[in-house]
């Protein structure tokens, strides 16, 4: 309990992360609101639970900013060294870190996608936002579970990389040009994009909805449901914080 009273002290005590989570919400919930108010009254039908979810990349890409933040900016100013002399062992103080930060990134992830909702179903009350079935459930409070599980892979990253420029172009880089691309090699691109993670993380969103031009995108043909895409998606992230922990004990700090 102390370290992660000590860690969530660490955390807000910079700019960065409210900076970050202001910006998470703005960006999601704004664009939402810009939509929703454009969608024409022909087009109501079309406003689902998974539409209003169109942009949680926007602030999950910032979540995921700022977690990689709260591990490089610790060893760029040195601040990790006096962590690592009261804590020895260096994991618990890591382990704390990473519930600490992924936890708020899970929470400002709800709050994004139900202040997403929200604002649609408040800017156009006839459109059938409602929640019904189980697959609608998972568009809107799913959302926080990838917020959470995404800050973890970000941690590992940052834990790995530790220069905060390298940790983020690299995290860009394959969330938005690896993931994209490595699809599209020719006899093999199919295959590798049924285990990328993130395509996978973001099935458990969508799995069970019809494809639209608005709504987040759809990948048919998956190996796992809904369910085992968030094993696999968090299998994924836990296995890149453990092998950040690993490099973490083992380096100078």
């Amino acid at each position: 309990m102390t370290l992660l009273t000590v860690e969530r002290i660490k955390l807000f005590s910079t700019r960065s992360p409210w900076w970050c989570m202001i910006l998470a919400v703005a960006l999601t919930v704004g664009l939402t609101a810009v939509f929703s108010a454009a969608t024409k009254p022909s087009d109501l039908a079309d406003l689902t639970p998974s539409v209003t979810q169109f942009a949680y990349n926007f602030g999950l890409v910032v979540m995921m900013v700022m977690a990689a933040l709260a591990v490089t900016t610790e060893y760029r100013f040195g601040t990790i060294r006096s962590t690592f002399l009261a804590v020895p062992s260096r994991t618990p103080a890591l382990l704390a870190k990473t519930v600490v930060v992924a936890g708020l990134a899970g929470i400002v992830g709800e709050i994004t996608a139900v202040a997403s909702w929200g604002v649609a179903r408040l800017i156009q009350p006839d459109a059938p936002l409602v929640l019904n079935t189980s697959q609608e459930y998972r568009n809107v409070f799913g959302i926080g579970l990838i917020y959470l599980l995404a800050a973890i892979f970000a941690i590992g990253l940052g834990l790995l990389i530790r220069h905060t420029a390298g940790a983020i172009v690299v995290m860009l880089v394959y969330l938005f040009l690896a993931e994209s691309l490595l699809p599209v090699i020719p006899r093999i691109g199919d295959h590798i994009q049924d285990w990328l993670p993130f395509i996978v993380g973001n099935n458990f969103i969508v799995a069970g909805q019809p494809e639209t031009s608005d709504g987040p995108p759809v990948v048919e043909g998956l190996p796992f449901g809904p369910w085992g895409s968030l094993i696999y998606f968090a299998a994924v992230c836990l296995g890149l914080l453990v092998i950040g922990l690993a490099a973490a004990k083992r380096r100078d700090a």
